[in-house]
């Protein structure tokens, strides 16, 4: 199996699960072989950069957190949602860092996550059976634009490049400086008691920067705003990586490089494949075979990778995939995102944790307390419960303390998108705002899973951050923020 030698394409010689079949094979030759001379979406140093970030988080001297949309469209490829997406994730962090007094490695799904595993290949329209929707990069939403198109692959590049181009100059052009963080996203919080406990977090963190200043530990060109001149400096400018599911094969080869190992020297002699298509690429719950083409693929490249980590995993079937994708026990190299469902995390984490610890393989442990729990509503709408999220991820972090080990991030589906009134969207029900079914049709946008609003983003932020607070402060007090949002008493 995955003893034997590595190549960019040895996984061809691998079953694959979620294929795509395309009826033009030359075409999508010409496609890929094109994609292949296109410059990197990502630079290999910055690889580097996250695995020995991730190694931190490891160490339990950083928090991750993984955000952003269950599968990107390319029309949502606009200024106004990516500011929100971003400016969301800046919020969510600062709350942590409040909270919990801990570096926050933020890494989004954005800038090239499009494609989406299916259970089934088909689906039916209409009394008539056509191919299921796998993303714009694969084919269209509309039933009579299903036909695998390679062109569509090209076009991600390019909306992926252009994402990623806006992101870079948003981050390294003062959206992100600490100096004015009231000025956000605060307009848009309805919620009278969320506005509170924000205004509370950022005034604090204004009082902590206005004494930096005055005791000159900002005097120089970063006391400047950077359009004025300034510098970006510590307070100025976050690092932040992007990430999508491996799930196309053949895309992800194209946009491999073999290149010197970053950070070796000079003149490295050593070399490595990296993905510059991302920063961080996971494996799913449905391609995680042990002898299929994904794994096979994941082990050869130097990106940090994910692993989704679900009810159907053993315990030994685990460690033998730990052993194929880090023999050598690299730190910074595999993060398990665990995802069982608030009903099946008691019967599953433990054991999963206990068998990493004596296996020896050094990972950072997340929580997807979202696709575990998944619903139906009566009105037919894909949505889930806010306070069933939350007790799987109070679960979660109950359950790590009690096997003395510590969670390390979460993995949230949220949108800080907002309609042309700026009212949030509504597609999960619950939450401060006590969303009901019958208001999830107001602004339902999803095509994918539902997500998070901006407002239960920031309720979730908060509900960590908070329990980080205590944690540190040695407060055994119940949580009160998450019994105020539903939460109920969790198994440890």
């Amino acid at each position: 199996m995955a003893d034997l030698k590595w190549y960019l394409s040895s996984w061809k010689s691998r079953s694959a699960a979620q294929m795509v079949d395309y009826p033009d094979q030359r075409r999508l030759e010409r496609v890929l072989a094109k994609i292949n001379t296109l410059p990197p979406l990502v630079a290999p140093a910055e690889i580097e950069r996250l695995r020995f970030q991730l190694a931190a988080v490891q160490r339990n001297e950083a928090f991750l957190l993984h955000a952003g949309d269950c599968a990107e469209s390319f029309d949502a490829c606009t200024q106004q949602n990516i500011s929100a997406k971003i400016g969301l994730i800046l919020s969510f962090s600062l709350i942590l860092i409040w909270g919990g007094r801990l570096p926050v490695v933020r890494i989004g799904r954005i800038a090239g996550q499009y494609a989406k595993p299916r259970s089934s290949r088909t689906e039916t329209f209409d009394d008539r059976k056509v191919l299921s929707f796998r993303g714009d990069n694969i084919n269209g939403l509309d039933s009579n634009d299903r036909t695998p198109d390679p062109e569509r692959l090209l076009s991600a590049y390019f909306h992926s490049a252009a994402t990623l181009n806006y992101v870079r100059g948003l981050l390294t052009s003062g959206f992100a400086s600490l100096h004015h963080p009231r000025d956000w996203s605060l307009s848009h919080v309805r919620s009278p008691a969320l506005r509170r406990e924000f205004e509370k977090t950022t005034q604090g963190l204004s009082d902590a920067l206005d004494f930096s200043h005055t005791i000159g530990a900002n005097s120089g060109r970063e006391s400047v705003p950077f359009d004025r001149g300034g510098g970006r400096g510590v307070l100025g400018e976050v690092d932040f990586y992007t990430s999508h599911e491996g799930l196309m094969l053949d895309w992800e080869q194209a946009m491999t490089r073999e290149v010197g190992i970053a950070g070796s020297g000079p003149s490295p002699k050593e070399k490595g494949f990296y993905n510059t298509s991302a920063h961080f690429l996971w494996v799913g719950d449905r391609t995680r075979q042990l002898d299929g083409a994904h794994v096979e693929y994941f082990r050869g490249i130097r990106n940090p990778i994910g692993i989704k980590v679900g009810p159907s995993l053993e315990n030994a079937e685990l460690i033998r995939l730990l052993q194929i994708v880090n023999p050598n026990k690299e730190s910074g190299r595999v993060t398990l995102i665990t995802r069982y469902g608030a009903g099946k995390i008691g019967d599953h984490l433990a054991g999963h944790i206990e068998a990493v610890k004596r296996s020896g393989h050094p990972v950072a442990w997340v929580c997807d307390p979202m696709h575990g729990n998944t619903l139906t509503s009566s009105s037919g709408f894909k949505t889930r419960n806010f306070g069933t999220i939350i007790n799987e991820l109070a679960s979660c972090i109950n359950i790590h303390a009690a096997c003395g080990s510590r969670l390390g991030g979460v993995s949230l589906e949220f949108t800080g998108e907002l309609n042309d009134e700026g009212f949030s969207v509504t597609e999960c029900l619950g939450g401060s705002m006590e969303l009901s079914e019958e208001q999830l049709g107001l602004r339902y946008q999803s095509f994918c899973d539902p997500r998070l609003n901006f407002e239960q983003s920031l309720d979730i932020a908060f509900l960590i951050s908070n329990y980080f607070k205590e944690e540190r402060l040695g407060d055994k007090e119940e949580n009160g923020i998450y019994a105020a949002l539903g939460g109920r008493k969790t198994v440890s």
